[in-house]
This record gives structure tokens, sequence and C-alpha cells, in this order.
């Protein structure tokens, strides 16, 4: 992806089947283009991405996206892949917590 060119998040519909995250792509030369980034609603509901990522895991697809295609006839509109769902939660989730790993409580001296 050039450096000159600036991605910004513009919302997200909610539909049937997947909630689309739209991204406005602004570069020099070239009048805005606007994407779409399709995550299935199973995705959510499976509790395999929380709905505050999604802005996220969709920007570094649409950037994958730019970056690999050297054509300006790129296709405006990507559905996430569940492979690409597997690495974000991969690389983006906090270690499990094991029962074991807490703190124990602070305790109170009584006399």
């Amino acid at each position: 992806m050039n450096k000159e060119i600036i991605m910004q998040f513009v919302g997200f519909t909610a539909k049937p089947l997947a909630r689309e995250y739209t991204f406005m792509v602004r570069e020099p030369s070239i009048e805005p283009r606007e994407f779409t980034v399709a995550i299935a609603n199973e995705a959510f509901s499976e509790h395999r991405l929380r709905f505050q990522d999604g802005p996220d895991v969709c920007s570094a697809k649409l950037r994958r996206e730019l970056m690999n295609s050297a054509n300006l006839a790129l296709a405006s509109h990507f559905d996430l892949t569940s492979a690409e769902l597997d690495d974000y939660t991969n690389t983006h989730s906090a270690p499990r917590r094991t029962p074991f790993s807490r703190r124990p409580a602070a305790r109170l001296n009584k006399p």
C-alpha cells in the first residue's frame, strides 16, 4: 500500500447474514473509493469475534487487499474468510487465564 493512501472507517450496516463494514480510501491523483468488507454473523454469534473488533479485522483485510493489488480495478467488496478470522483471533487474543493465574485477595489482619 502506498504511503500516501488514507483509509477511513465510515461505518457498518447490519444485514441478515453479515455485518458490512464500509471504508473510504483516498490517494493522490485518484478519486476516493469506497470499499466494504463483510463478516458473517456467525462469527459474532459463535463468539469467535467481538463486535468491537469488527472494524480492526476488516481494516487489516482491506489493507492486505490494497497491498496485494496493483490493479486499479480492484473489487470493492470483500468477505472475511474463516481462515482470516482464525488468524486474527490467534494474533489478537489475550491469553486465557486459569484459576491459578489470579492473585489472591488481600486479607485484613483482625486482632
